[in-house]
């Protein structure tokens, strides 16, 4: 038979950042993955000596095959580590979701300190998960993951292959979309939030792209005092967040 992969398995890479999560009793491994070409070293032989004794597999790749598993050659490293995140789930799995469900959905958000952060955010708010697309986004790689202090691998985080692949689904299961940009003529403060929407976040430069804007049922801002023209889109993920009306 196949073997049967977890689907919420989050893969993370760099000697460093596998030797911390390997140490994280609250992090629960699957596999631990290294290249046939590393060179002995003391921090690989800790690393092998901790998933041994947790009773994690490891298995040994080309650096070709390693570097399909970390997505991220140049980096790696020559180690990657898939950890199981509970919350970690296909966006399309929201379908089927019933009542209220609110989120924030990610547009291009290329830099991991900023998902790291929009995370951590959502997590401590009152927003019920992040749809995270795995074209166009940052990964949830080590610098994500660190950024988010963890929250990462026990928030709510909806995958999906790009926005356009699971919107226009989610829009038709009763979700309403609403995206943030600077010229929207409604405040954040004065919207009331439906039971079911998704509020989409646009990439640091560019803001919303085109396609997303023109499936959303409308635009959000959050007023300026004149004096800044934007927020980092961290900051305006933890204003979200945030909002009294998401709370109940």
């Amino acid at each position: 038979m196949p073997e049967k992969i977890p689907t919420n398995l989050i893969t993370i890479y760099g000697r460093n950042p596998v030797l911390e999560a390997l140490q994280d009793s609250a992090i629960t491994p699957w596999r631990l993955h290294l290249s046939e070409r590393n060179r002995p070293a003391e921090v690989l032989e800790t690393i092998q000596s901790l998933a041994d004794q947790r009773g994690i597999e490891t298995q040994t790749h080309s650096p070709q095959v390693l570097s399909r598993i970390s997505r991220n050659g140049k980096q790696d490293q020559g180690v990657a580590l898939d950890i199981m995140a509970p919350g970690y789930r296909p966006a399309d799995s929201l379908i089927h979701t019933q009542g209220r469900c609110r989120l924030l959905a990610l547009d291009r958000i290329h830099n991991p300190q900023n998902l790291g952060m929009i995370i951590r955010s959502a997590v401590a708010g009152h927003v019920d998960g992040v749809i995270l697309p795995k074209k166009g986004c940052s990964d949830l790689n080590a610098l994500a993951i660190k950024a988010s202090a963890g929250t990462a691998l026990r928030g709510h985080i909806y995958h999906c292959k790009t926005l356009m692949d699971c919107l226009p689904d989610l829009r038709d299961a009763g979700f309403l979309i609403y995206t943030l940009r600077a010229d929207a003529n409604t405040s954040v403060f004065d919207f009331h939030i439906p039971e079911r929407c998704i509020l989409v976040l646009g990439n640091e430069t560019d803001g919303v792209s085109a396609d997303i804007e023109a499936l959303a049922h409308g635009g959000l801002a959050i007023p300026m005092s004149g004096k800044a023209e934007s927020l980092n889109v961290a900051a305006t993920a933890a204003i979200l967040s945030f909002l009294p009306g998401l709370r109940g």
